[in-house]
């Protein structure tokens, strides 16, 4: 396995993208991540709170997945029925499964699923947003401030392009949602709508996009048109957030131009579980999978740090990431072999000073001892 990983640190390689390179996009924020590093590949305002729209309701999705049972009934609400924007055209007194229910959120955008999800796990939109804003804020999130289940504006319901990314890497970790996040479309039946339901996100669809695996779609006049795509190429999974498009067209634009971007310009490389690093003193084995993100066509060279951290480095010198360790295993001390340890410097000079006594008196020792003898052989002893 040692000459195994050996082989791999001498072939894998990495580029840095020219700055001729880098898409100029005309969304207010965006963000590329890489699903399974979590590394950002490119970035634009993508710490400042916008307006997400639709988005939210990726959030609601795998939140209502997670924490509740998908074969439930939730009885819609007239608050449900009477919800404004897009809808999948519930009544009140209805009984729906869940399931359906997140189905026509996230497929359709149907705002009044959302509000009976809400009303479902905590009787309001007010008490649902209290509790969703606890729950990402567990994945990682920092500027959002959700204040409902479906995105309608509010001026305080504000995420960002990172806070975004994150919860849709989170999201699709879990089967389910990727199952509904990628349905291109869907026979729906319920009490008075009986129709087949298509993703409104024109990438997987109109439009096929190479390696398009699911997304999102929201638009609110105080949001501009955001999108959030997820695709993969080669084993390499990309997230695109864009936020604040003044057109449709333009945060298509701007999604492919990133698309094309992550993937003509990095890939995902795994460091798989159970490979062994060797280190001077020992080793580490690695617990879990590790990827991590790299540019293609250039070398790279990879060593352990200090601290137990695996660093790697482009061509350039430069550090390309820093691979945290904790799931790693302590160095393993090498105990079936013992090797003396080597003398110090001031070790050697002492024995040098030492040796010359320490022979003479060894020699006066053995002389003694033949003299004795000859004289109790004389003796006849």
């Amino acid at each position: 396995m040692v000459i195994v990983f050996i082989c791999l640190w001498q072939n894998w390689s990495y580029s840095k993208a020219n700055a001729s390179e880098i898409p100029v996009i005309n969304s207010g924020a965006a963000i590329v991540l890489d699903t399974k590093s979590g590394e950002v590949l490119f970035e634009k305002n993508a710490r400042e709170r916008k307006f997400p729209a639709s988005l939210t309701k990726i959030a609601t999705g795998i939140y209502a997945i997670e924490n509740g049972n998908l074969s439930d009934k939730v009885t819609v609400s007239e608050a449900a029925r009477e919800v404004d924007g897009t809808r999948v055209y519930l009544e009140p007194g209805e009984q729906v499964p869940l399931k359906q229910l997140i189905e026509g959120l996230l497929i359709n955008s149907g705002n009044d699923a959302g509000v009976a999800i809400a009303e479902h796990f905590d009787g309001s939109n007010e008490q649902f947003a209290k509790k969703l804003n606890e729950y990402v804020a567990r994945i990682g999130t920092q500027e959002t401030t959700f204040q409902n289940p479906h995105g309608l504006f509010d001026p305080n319901h504000q995420t960002s392009a990172r806070d975004l990314a994150l919860i849709t890497q989170y999201a699709l970790k879990n089967e389910e949602f990727r199952r509904i996040f990628g349905t291109k479309e869907l026979k729906w039946d319920s009490q008075t709508w009986h129709t087949t339901l298509f993703t409104h996100h024109k990438l997987m669809r109109e439009k096929p996009y190479d390696g398009v695996t699911g997304g999102k779609t929201g638009y609110v006049d105080e949001s501009g048109h955001t999108l959030v795509t997820s695709a993969e190429r080669a084993g390499t999974s990309i997230i695109v957030v864009t936020l604040e498009g003044a057109s449709q067209k333009d945060a298509y634009n701007d999604t492919k131009a990133l698309l094309d971007y992550a993937f003509e310009n990095f890939k995902t490389t795994l460091i798989p579980q159970g490979t062994t690093v060797p280190m001077d003193k020992g080793e580490y084995k690695t617990t879990r999978d590790v990827y991590f993100s790299q540019p293609v066509n250039q070398n790279v060279t990879m060593k352990m740090n200090a601290e137990g951290s695996l660093e790697i480095f482009g061509e350039d010198k430069n550090l390309i990431t820093s691979v945290k360790l904790e799931d790693f295993k302590q160095p393993i001390r090498k105990t079936a072999k013992m090797i003396p340890p080597k003398p110090s410097n001031e070790e050697k000079e002492d024995f040098k000073v030492l040796l010359p006594g320490t022979l003479i008196g060894i020699l006066a020792l053995i002389g003694a001892i033949i003299i004795g003898n000859r004289r109790r052989k004389s003796n006849g002893v």
